[in-house]
């Protein structure tokens, strides 16, 4: 296993989605791990206070080229990531080992026409929320006593496809999941639809709760090591993922009755593959046992639901 840095540089981040005719910002090894930096607030940093801002951030604000420009999202990403022999059909294992946010302040914007509640929040709004990394916790509203845990995780995890795609809707790609459950110590796996995988990062959150109804989290500028693996022993036709205390199952759709049934069905499926159950039974234990969650609402066209399978409930068995 090699250690690689990635720092986000003009050369190594891409703004507003995903694309494999992307130069990659860096090959490895299956198993090497990565110790990548993200910035977030592209299109905020105009208005961002000093504290906000670095001097490489500001450079790529002002110097990305046009070619790492792909798509109609606001996010900056770092990658991709070719991973020497990956191919489609294979799958790839997101260890995510570490995760910290840069900078002791993130952003929150409402953005006109988009959120839960377009029509009643319908101005738009930019706050920035200062973090205290030494307590842990951010402060908000200010001066009220309102204290929100720090809980760091990438929005943006995902893998490249044939076809360019927008940073904004997640998919079985991955994408914009924008899952709060893959903090440090989790586990992602994405199908693989490109030779190398091509596998971006960014979209650092230091503070959400499940739905992210106002289109935004607290977002911030973000550190993390990753260990990339390519798993020829699996065959996913969408997301999974792993905790220490549950396996989780993701659905995307326009509606989210569609992203329900979307992550239930996954849930069935990994019941009956892994824990060896028949259909009928998976379900009912659906019922009785999985807690289903709004992951987010707000990145049109795709809304998430996500399902929680606790590990608790289950006999011995191997990781995947």
């Amino acid at each position: 296993m090699t250690e690689h840095q990635l720092p986000a540089t003009c050369e190594t981040v891409h703004l507003g989605g995903f694309s494999a005719q992307l130069k990659p910002a860096l090959v490895i090894e299956s198993g090497d791990r990565v110790h990548v930096e993200t910035y977030s607030g592209f299109h905020v940093a105009a208005k961002a206070p000093p504290e906000f801002l670095t001097p490489a951030f500001e450079t790529i604000c002002d110097q990305l080229p046009a070619e790492r420009r792909v798509g109609s999202g606001p996010h900056l990403l770092t990658g991709p990531i070719f991973i020497q022999r990956a191919k489609p059909t294979d799958v790839l294992e997101i260890r995510l080992e570490a995760i910290a946010p840069r900078l002791p302040i993130g952003f929150n914007a409402i953005r006109p026409g988009w959120g839960a509640l377009p029509q009643q929040f319908a101005q738009p709004a930019l706050r920035f929320i200062p973090l205290d990394l030494e307590q842990g916790i951010a402060e908000f509203p200010p001066n009220t006593g309102i204290r929100l845990p720090i809980q760091p995780f990438f929005g943006i995890l995902g893998v490249a496809t044939a076809e360019d795609r927008s940073s904004i809707p997640p998919g079985l790609y991955g994408g914009n999941i924008d899952n709060r459950q893959l903090q440090a110590g989790s586990r992602l796996f994405l199908p693989i639809f490109v030779p190398g995988a091509l596998f971006s990062i960014g979209d650092g959150h230091a503070v959400q709760g499940d739905g992210e109804v106002d289109v935004t989290a607290i977002e911030t500028s973000m550190n993390g090591t990753v260990q990339l693996i390519v798993r020829k022993d699996l065959m996913l036709t969408a997301p999974i993922a792993e905790t220490a205390t549950d396996f989780i199952t993701m659905g995307f759709g326009n509606t989210l009755d569609f992203a329900f049934e979307q992550a239930l069905q996954q849930m069935i499926e990994f019941l009956q593959r892994f824990i060896g159950l028949p259909a009928e039974e998976a379900y009912v234990l659906c019922s009785l046992a999985v807690n289903f969650h709004i992951t987010q609402v707000v990145n049109s066209p795709q809304k998430g639901v996500h399902g929680l399978l606790p590990k608790s409930i289950l006999p011995a068995m191997p990781g995947l």
